[in-house]
């Protein structure tokens, strides 16, 4: 250290204080990277390493990039999981002493992002708080970003399964967990495997309540106004999250000025498989927007829209009121297309407040953004204006939530450029008009190059050299330039400046004192800028609640102008909704499937589940024909229902839901040794301990993985299960090919049979998508093989086997043909075989002036199993 450059000695005591992050040190036009940090940065970002001296007969390993452009380059980094922390020069280095000061403003990472180009504009990027206690869990997501807090406290059973569930509702990027929480397997794992997210355990004193700061930051009476009061792990959690965002931001946590307290009960509980099941926001192999209900739904027009809408999808609601309230306004709005359509026009042009305000709040936000946020306020009046005339009471609230802004609208053009530059290093950005020294600066600077060009007029005049010229440049200002051939011609008051090949350049002491005023101007002007304008910035920071809640009623308008748009042009009807747990579906459609068919109708069906008669649908038929669809389909029209969205059917009656589960697909996880048919158990096991008789549960095919008879045996079990009302009782949509489980309807009270209807022609099968009463004769398995391009061969033995087994015989091994009797053509049937007298038989019973073609195949079919065997 000793030995270490002044400059090095800086870089490494601040270094010293953030091991774990990369330093981004400002150096000029440039931040630059030392030693292991160089090292790391050139590999993930793909820079040139060089090397600095820096005191030692080493250099050190370096790379830089350009400050300007910073945001791309942490952008990677922290996608990769990394930590930035920006160290930037606090003091004008042309006014320093030595060296220039220098201090970290803030540290970037995954869940503490404010940059709008790295983020995804239409999703939150959550950091979660944990504090696990013996007692229970306190949860804490916010979003730096939009300024939002959610806070809630788990007790009793089944703690880390819902801490997963919550940590599945929010899908934190970045989490803060005191040192019990950490020690859990299952959350750690589900963190850093299922939803990839940075992990940092902080100190339990960290995570010590606070709650005197919690009043004067969330601006609180007492705690209880937040719902806060007697939640001490809600507490602890919220403050673990702020004291890390206090060593990571510096600055800024201001924008943090609400907090929301929540329970579990307050929405439909949706475990991390079944948001990837119905593919709610993400698809499952792309994992990609389109093809999801969020796909179908998100007609918004604004950013914040986008997030709205999307929470709703994550977290449908368990509270009827507020339920139909949504209901009222998508209806209102739907059977309004002329108010619908203007306010989705005005909706357009609104930009991202929520962002906005962050960056504004952080001292981050450039002009063009103060810029876009009065075009924002200069839309209000008129989104205001109409919706005078509203009358569902969301509506009229909505439009009351927005505040017209007519004053920062005007401050922002009163002094802000009308296309202000994208950076402040030249200045530019003030309005003329707005600030008088500013202007007079302003008027010196163009004053005194007007001057110049006065002066070289003189000095032609006087000197007699026509080709004279007054230049300008950073190293040795103004001065006049004369070619070597006039030198003789240059008067005795020139001074000589600089001596260069084809010319001298002088100074006169009236140049030299224009050029004292014309470049202090210069530098006082761009100055005098950023103060005035960190000033206008500031101004419109402390209007930060007003602006907030008009973005809060600017999304949700736009949410529900989108459920409007989408429930009108795709023919949704408003749902029903109650508590009488009875789902009533009259001609559903599956609102993903039916937006991808183009051009083929979707075939509708209706749905009956209760709590008594119609508790549990077994459904029955072949692969491919549409129980998958049909299923996900009731459980997708319920959720939309809860969310507050019309749904696609002729009409609907949706009993409240308190959960959906659903058991879908295979699926293994080798990684943590387990098969395909363990997982399954798994997720049945953990469907079987979580749901209620208020629960909607989906089960495709289980039972699969083993041996028919255990897997049969597994499948009636758990039906018997979910039908008993003493025991579970849920209402249940349940796929099977154990044909044999449809012996259950008459045997289990509230069990029914349903099957998916096929047409077959010969070995031509037609899949009708229709649901019908009763059980499945066939499960078609041989035909869909043969659909989807298995061998004849194949097909033909394979039928063979299955005729053989359906009549108890064994199943002998196929004989292979000699090279001869390969060739040679098949033997005809004798006349005196027994097969040949029922063919005969079959065919004196047929009338063939009346037989149909579809009849005729069939019957040639059935004359030739009879040959086959």
């Amino acid at each position: 250290m000793a030995e270490m450059t002044p400059m090095m000695k800086q870089y490494l005591a601040i270094k010293q204080q953030y091991k774990d992050d990369i330093l981004f040190f400002r150096l000029g036009d440039f931040y630059e990277m030392f030693f292991d940090d160089a090292k790391i940065a050139s590999r993930e970002l793909e820079l040139t390493l060089t090397g600095k001296d820096c005191g030692q007969k080493e250099r050190a390993p370096m790379c830089g990039i350009p400050y300007h452009s910073c945001e791309g380059y942490i952008a990677r980094l922290v996608q990769k999981g990394y930590k930035v922390a920006i160290c930037e020069q606090t003091e004008d280095p042309a006014l320093a002493k030595g060296l220039v000061k220098r201090d970290i403003l803030r540290v970037i990472t995954p869940g503490t992002v404010i940059e709008s180009s790295m983020l995804d504009e239409g999703k939150n990027n959550f950091l979660a708080g944990i504090c696990l206690d013996e007692g229970g869990a306190g949860m804490c997501f916010a979003d730096v970003s939009t300024g939002e807090v959610h806070v809630t406290e788990l007790a009793g059973e089944d703690l880390e399964a819902r801490i997963i569930n919550e940590l599945g509702r929010f899908v934190p990027s970045e989490v803060v967990l005191n040192a019990a929480a950490s020690q859990v397997k299952d959350v750690s794992d589900f963190l850093t495997q299922r939803i990839n997210c940075t992990v940092n355990v902080s100190d339990d004193e960290d995570f010590l309540p606070r709650e005197d700061e919690l009043r004067e930051r969330f601006r609180l009476g007492s705690l209880s106004q937040a719902g806060l009061e007697e939640r001490h792990l809600a507490v602890r959690s919220l403050c673990g999250l702020l004291s890390y965002l206090e060593r990571t931001q510096m600055s800024g946590l201001e924008r943090m000025n609400t907090v929301y307290f929540y329970t579990e009960e307050q929405y439909m509980k949706l475990d991390i498989s079944t948001r990837r099941n119905l593919e709610l926001v993400e698809t499952i192999r792309g994992r990609e927007k389109r093809g999801t209900l969020l796909w179908v739904l998100d007609r918004t027009r604004t950013a914040m829209g986008r997030r709205l809408i999307r929470s709703f999808i994550e977290q449908p609601l368990m509270n009827i009121a507020e339920i139909t309230r949504r209901h009222n306004a998508v209806g209102e709005l739907a059977d309004d297309p002329l108010l619908r359509g203007g306010l989705s026009d005005s909706l357009e042009n609104i930009h991202d407040l929520e962002r906005l305000m962050t960056r504004i709040v952080y001292g981050s936000a450039n002009g063009r953004e103060l810029r876009s946020l009065a075009q924002t306020a200069e839309r209000l009046p008129e989104i205001r204006r109409q919706l005078e005339q509203v009358r569902c009471p969301l509506l009229r609230e909505l439009r009351d939530g927005i505040d017209p802004l007519e004053d920062i609208y005007k401050l922002i053009c009163d002094s802000i450029v009308d296309d202000p530059p994208a950076v402040m290093r030249d200045g530019g950005v003030i309005r003329a008009g707005y600030n008088a020294q500013i202007d007079e600066l302003r008027d010196i600077m163009t004053g005194g190059k007007g001057y110049l060009a006065k002066i070289e007029a003189e000095e032609k005049e006087k000197t007699g050299i026509k080709n004279l010229k007054i230049g300008y440049n950073k190293v040795f200002g103004y001065y006049i330039e004369i070619t070597k051939s006039n030198i003789s011609d240059v008067p005795e008051n020139y001074i000589r400046k600089q001596t260069l090949t084809n010319c001298e350049r002088y100074i006169t002491p009236e140049l030299k004192e224009l050029e004292g005023r014309v470049l202090g101007a210069q530098e006082r002007v761009v100055q005098l800028e950023h103060e005035v304008f960190d000033e206008v910035r500031r101004s419109i920071a402390e209007q930060l609640h007003r602006i907030q809640s008009t973005a809060r009623s600017l999304a949700m308008l736009d949410v529900m102008c989108s459920f409007a748009l989408t429930a009108s042009e795709n023919g949704y009807c408003r749902p029903d909704m109650s508590l009488d747990g009875r789902i009533v579906i009259k001609d559903g459609r599956h609102p993903v499937v039916e937006a991808m068919l183009s051009g083929v109708p979707f075939v509708p069906n209706d749905t009956t589940l209760d709590d008594s008669d119609d508790r549990v649908a077994i459904i029955t038929g072949p692969n491919m024909a549409g129980k998958s669809t049909y299923m996900r389909q009731v459980a997708l029209i319920v959720l939309m229902a809860q969310i507050g969205s019309f749904v696609p059917a002729k009409s609907a009656q949706i009993g409240l839901v308190d959960s959906i589960f659903t058991r879908v697909g295979a699926s293994d996880d080798l990684a943590a040794g387990q098969s395909t048919f363990m997982v399954e158990m798994s997720e049945v096991a953990n469907i079987l301990e979580n749901a209620t008789k208020d629960s909607l549960l989906v089960f495709d095919e289980i039972g699969r993985g083993t041996s028919t008879f255990d897997g049969m045996s597994i499948a009636r079990a758990v039906l018997e299960y979910v039908a008993d009302k003493k025991k579970l009782g849920a209402k249940t949509l349940f796929a099977t090919h154990y044909h044999e489980l449809t012996q259950l309807e008459g045997q289990l009270q509230g069990v029914k049979n349903y099957n998916i209807a096929v047409k077959k022609h010969g070995e031509e099968i037609t899949f009708l998508r229709r649901i019908i009463r009763g059980g499945a004769d066939n499960s078609y398995g041989i035909d869909v093989a043969r659909l989807a391009g298995i061998p004849d061969t194949i097909v033909r033995r394979a039928r063979q086997i299955l005729v053989s087994l359906e009549e108890n015989k064994p199943v002998g091994l196929r004989q292979k043909k000699s090279a001869v009797s390969a060739e040679a053509p098949q033997e005809q049937l004798s006349i005196l075989d027994p097969k040949a007298g029922e063919i005969m038989e079959k065919l004196r019973r047929i009338d063939a002036d009346t037989l149909t073609p579809i009849e005729a195949l069939n019957i040639l079919y059935e004359l030739c199993r009879i040959a086959e065997n």
